[in-house]
């Protein structure tokens, strides 16, 4: 199993930004997925998840009606499109999944929310 994110970057407050995970080594088209974050100094949260067939998202209530979570089950990849971005979303962004009762997560990617 192999998740890597890609997308990150500065982006000033209110501004947009999608990240990307491209998967391997699985079935993708019926594994849910999901983002977490880790801002500096604390610890990793949930931020939305997408079911096998893209049907059921969910979201971390702070980031309802901003975030958007979609899945192409052609290309094996999960997004995360983030809008009116704040300096509270400032984390290292990871995609993350479950394999035969494992967890698999990616490397990361950093998302700067900054003037």
């Amino acid at each position: 199993v192999q998740l890597v994110e890609s997308g990150g970057g500065l982006v000033q407050p209110g501004g947009s930004l999608r990240v990307s995970c491209a998967t391997s080594g699985f079935t993708f088209s019926r594994t849910p997925m999901g983002w977490h974050r880790q801002a500096p100094g604390k610890e990793r949260e949930y931020v939305a998840s997408i079911g096998s067939s893209g049907g059921r998202t969910y979201y971390k209530d702070s980031v309802k009606g901003r975030f958007t979570i979609s899945r192409d089950n052609a290309k094996n990849t999960v997004y995360l499109q983030m809008n009116s971005l704040k300096p509270e979303d400032t984390a290292v962004y990871y995609c993350k999944t479950q394999v035969g009762g494992y967890d698999y997560w990616g490397q990361g990617t950093q998302v700067t929310v900054s003037s």
